[in-house]
């Protein structure tokens, strides 16, 4: 994709405006604030217009030595690598460019829910979690769990989890749909496969000033927890049931034995799914056509398999398959798979922009 010379005159314009605020000392509080995420944002790019201005300038002066006879060899062998290099270049300019999701950099809520499949599906529940913790560790990332419901045969009927860091949603958000597994359960005398799911959803993390919440647009219930959760459980009423009136969204949480901690802990993740509504709303037809490309991230989408007894595991979406199933579950090897998606939806991008 060629980028105009003129758009890359703008670019470094631009940066070196911000670059000269930046350094005069004049800028204070928010205004500071909003310069340095502009300075962050352009920082990439105009490194990338710079290297493209620079290869172009270089073929110019190298085309015009062609005319000397004394020079053209030399000249010809550094013009036909140049040449070589500047398409690669100039692709990474065009990526540097597309629009990001200011969400990208936000922490995740990360959702998994056992799905069909009964005692298996929250082991495989119990297995994606573990696999993002193992991945979140390699990422520098930190995890805290919210809220799980353990299943009597081990794993997770359901757990939700915060993950924050640098960059974690424009990671994570490939993971949210149905992950299926197929393997023999240690519980299966026959030895016959077995096929079950699990839901993941992740959500990019608001903060309150995103999202603002009437408390009379609230119905809080307040009762007696049940199922696991220690010598307390059904000895106060500290579990919280939330429900937003206008959108009909309920969040339920009764893992801390405090009112208050359940509380404080439904109000996040009630804060995280209408974050997530905003956007889809906000983003509209585009919202769309992104998600055409690489999957709706929808919860009821089957986007990944993993397959035991081949040891391997498929995205759907790209039609990947990697023979690393270990190595995906103990977070090595997921990033393959992110960046592989990540590489795919900016291909889909550079396309449309160029259609």
């Amino acid at each position: 994709m060629t980028i105009p010379a003129e758009r890359l005159q703008q670019i470094t314009h631009r940066f070196a405006e911000l670059e000269a605020r930046m350094a005069s000392g004049q800028l204070e509080g928010e205004a500071f604030v909003q310069a340095s995420r502009d300075y962050a944002e352009l920082e990439p790019v105009a490194k990338a217009a710079a290297e493209v201005t620079a290869m172009r300038e270089e073929i110019a002066g190298l085309t015009e030595m062609l005319a000397d006879p004394e020079m053209k060899a030399m000249a010809e062998e550094e013009l036909a690598g140049l040449k070589k290099a500047l398409p690669g270049a100039e692709r990474d300019l065009a990526i540097a460019m597309l629009p990001k999701d200011e969400a990208d950099q936000r922490p995740a809520m990360l959702e998994i829910r056992a799905g069909t499949g009964g005692d298996e599906a929250a082991l495989f529940a119990g297995d994606l979690y573990r696999m993002y913790e193992r991945f979140a560790a390699e990422q520098g990332w930190r995890v805290e769990p919210v809220s799980m419901n353990a299943s009597d045969a081990g794993g997770f009927k359901e757990i939700v989890a915060n993950i924050t860091g640098q960059g974690v949603f424009a990671k994570l958000k490939w993971e949210s749909g149905v992950h299926r597994v197929q393997r023999v359960p240690v519980t299966e005398s026959g030895g016959r496969i077995h096929t079950s799911a699990a839901t993941v959803a992740v959500l990019p993390e608001p903060t309150e000033v995103d999202v603002q919440i009437n408390d009379n647009d609230l119905k809080i219930d307040i009762y007696r927890a049940s199922g696991a959760g220690g010598q307390h459980v059904n000895t106060t009423d500290s579990a919280v049931r939330i429900t937003h009136l206008p959108t009909g969204l309920v969040v339920i949480q009764q893992d801390e034995r405090s009112q208050h901690k359940n509380r404080a802990k439904a109000m996040q993740v009630l804060r995280a799914r209408l974050y997530e509504k905003m956007r889809e709303e906000a983003q509209g037809e585009e919202a769309a056509a992104r998600r055409a490309m690489v999957g709706s991230g929808d919860r009821s989408e089957r986007i990944r398999t993993y397959n035991f007894p081949q040891g391997r595991v498929t995205d759907h979406r790209i039609g990947l398959t990697l023979h690393k199933l270990d190595e995906v579950l103990a977070g090595q090897a997921l990033g393959e798979i992110v960046d592989a998606l990540t590489a795919e939806d900016e291909a889909k991008r550079l396309a449309a922009m160029e259609a």
